[in-house]
């Protein structure tokens, strides 16, 4: 069993995506309504990407598409939680992620990571970026 994260952007998904996929790596899959077999969803613009995911070497997976009221749907009282490997990874995603957004808890020492922090991407995605705890 695993969980995964679906995010709903208004027209901007694309362009999340692809720097989403320019930050973490990975595989970058996007469909747009055009491309959808069956003529897509039924009113929705022909660019609109009706399915995104962004698969990481681990087997992680984030996943988003553009949601057709164009109000990208609640995301209050979320985060998409990001765990890097060590504190440079953790600083240079934190600020890839925070460029254009909002630091919303600086990255730091924690009681429980070597490095955590969150902020608010360009995309209105909130984001807790944390580091592996090291063995002791």
């Amino acid at each position: 069993m695993s969980f995964h994260a679906y995010l709903f952007f208004s027209g901007t998904c694309k362009d999340a995506f692809t720097r989403y996929s320019q930050i973490f790596g990975g595989e970058l899959f996007v469909m747009t309504n055009a491309e959808a077999s069956g003529g897509g969803m039924p009113g929705a613009e022909p660019d609109m990407v009706i399915h995104a995911a962004l698969t990481l070497a681990d087997g992680s997976m984030l996943m988003a598409s553009d949601d057709p009221t164009g109000d990208g749907g609640g995301t209050k009282g979320v985060s998409v939680s990001y765990t890097a490997k060590d504190a440079g990874e953790a600083t240079r995603v934190f600020e890839a992620l925070s460029e254009g957004g909002e630091v919303t808890g600086p990255l730091q020492e924690t009681f429980f990571s070597p490095m955590f922090g969150t902020c608010t991407d360009r995309w209105d995605v909130a984001w807790m970026v944390n580091t592996e705890a090291t063995a002791t």
